[in-house]
């Protein structure tokens, strides 16, 4: 007669004391493997944040760039101290600037740091060309010193996106404003011009600040750290996994101890 045994269900092996006291010791270590994967991610995030340079606490504009030479990264959008003397004749009005989604006209000004290197800057904006006219023709009367004034430094924009063929310049382009100042301050002797242009963070003129936020950055994750974290999930999940392979052993241990032996054979 042969004799057979159905296998316990899984369950019902779990459920016993050893079995359940394993299974809150495979999720205790998979919480703690999750904390360190938790703490793993929020140090590729902090370390990424810290590379990233404060760009609104204001620090001189010599700390950041030198006349003559490229915008670097590190200073892209930095708030920057610095004292100016604006050239009489040289505002520049620039049409089609938005500013808060309100299009209009942005009068930018020629002026000089205290070594006599050139700066474009925007200082203020305007809703009519009438008012930023006037405001031009206010800042062309005569050099005025402005001494220590603060603003956000900006890269220089292409020459490209003015509209010649409407009589109109739009683009905030330091290239293109040097051959419109009476004096060249890239010819030779003269001290140079900074390659990128300030943007005032108090208008003149009565004219209207220029909406110029801070500059967004995408958060960068660290990857090693992020590696890191992900390393510590799949611990995490093979924790449980462990529990649940060592409950099916179990069950087949039990069901082969419950089998009889065929074909055992027995020496004399």
């Amino acid at each position: 007669m042969e004799t057979g045994s159905s296998a316990p269900s899984f369950w019902s092996v779990a459920r016993r004391p050893k079995w359940i006291l394993a299974l809150l010791g495979a999720l205790a270590v998979a919480a703690l493997f999750s904390l360190l994967a938790n703490w793993q991610l929020d140090r590729s995030i902090d370390s990424s944040a810290a590379e990233r340079p404060d760009t609104e606490t204001a620090v001189p504009l010599t700390d950041l760039a030198e006349p003559q030479q490229p915008m670097y990264d590190t200073a892209f959008g930095r708030m920057v101290d610095v004292s100016l003397r604006i050239v009489a004749g040289d505002a520049v009005i620039l049409s089609d600037r938005v500013n808060h989604a309100d299009p209009g006209w942005v009068v930018t000004v020629h002026a000089v740091d205290p070594t006599g290197a050139s700066l474009a800057v925007a200082v203020g904006w305007a809703p009519t060309f009438a008012e930023a006219e006037a405001a031009a023709a206010q800042l062309d009367a005569a050099d005025v010193d402005l001494g220590p004034v603060t603003g956000r430094y900006l890269p220089t924009e292409s020459p490209q996106q003015s509209n010649f063929e409407d009589g109109q310049r739009s683009a905030l382009a330091v290239a293109e404003l040097i051959n419109l100042w009476a004096d060249d301050p890239s010819a030779d002797g003269a001290p140079g011009v900074y390659g990128g242009y300030l943007v005032l963070a108090q208008p003149l003129a009565d004219l209207e600040a220029i909406d110029a936020p801070a500059p967004s950055r995408e958060v960068e994750f660290n990857l090693l750290n992020l590696f890191y974290a992900l390393e510590w999930v799949v611990f995490a999940g093979f924790a449980v996994f462990l529990w649940w392979r060592l409950v099916k052993d179990e069950i087949e241990r039990e069901v082969e101890a419950a089998t009889p032996a065929e074909g055992r054979t027995t020496e004399p």
